[in-house]
């Protein structure tokens, strides 16, 4: 199953637009459906799709996409890494295929905790990743996981919806 693009990817889209620029080297990690990528595309040579679904590499097989779960088989950095997880809280009735594009874990935030702790590695030093994730997912909590893995954070916009609200961050390594 291919995560079509929707409210969360729509936002995120803008902000990829706003801050990609020439030359970038920019990683679509979980690319699903391809839609940050292919607008970096607009701006930028050097992107990169990956995912861990082998029916998304098929779709995009013209981008030679990485399979790859989280940065797994990624072995770069990148000036700028684009996320759109899957954020919401596991609801146990929900079927597996949905489950593995909308479901975060448990309590939604756990991939995104794995992607911070795996993010810092294949981030340039001035790099910025861009994040899109719900009130559902619990915002102190995906906050203190940004600030415990090094990483300061811009909030760039919220969406409300009429169940939640999307909140759409700039991260970016912490300097020492």
């Amino acid at each position: 199953m291919i995560y079509e693009p929707r409210e969360d990817s729509l936002v995120l889209v803008k902000w990829v637009n706003k801050y990609c620029r020439p030359g970038m080297k920019v990683l679509d990690i979980g690319c699903g459906s391809g839609i940050q990528g292919k607008k970096a595309l607009e701006k930028s040579c050097n992107v990169t799709f990956s995912d861990n679904s082998n029916e998304v590499l098929s779709c995009l097989k013209d981008y030679n996409p990485i399979k790859s779960n989280l940065f797994e088989n990624i072995h770069e950095s990148f000036d700028l890494i684009i996320f759109n997880p899957p954020y919401l809280p596991e609801d146990k009735d929900e079927p597996s295929d949905s489950k593995q594009i909308c479901c975060g874990g448990e309590n939604g935030w756990e991939l995104i905790e794995k992607f911070l702790e795996q993010a810092k590695n294949h981030l340039k030093r001035k790099g910025i990743i861009l994040m899109v994730f719900s009130s559902l997912t619990n915002k102190e909590k995906v906050n203190s996981l940004i600030l415990k893995n090094n990483f300061i954070f811009r909030e760039l916009e919220i969406v409300k919806l009429f169940f939640e609200e999307l909140y759409i961050y700039e991260l970016k390594l912490l300097c020492f």
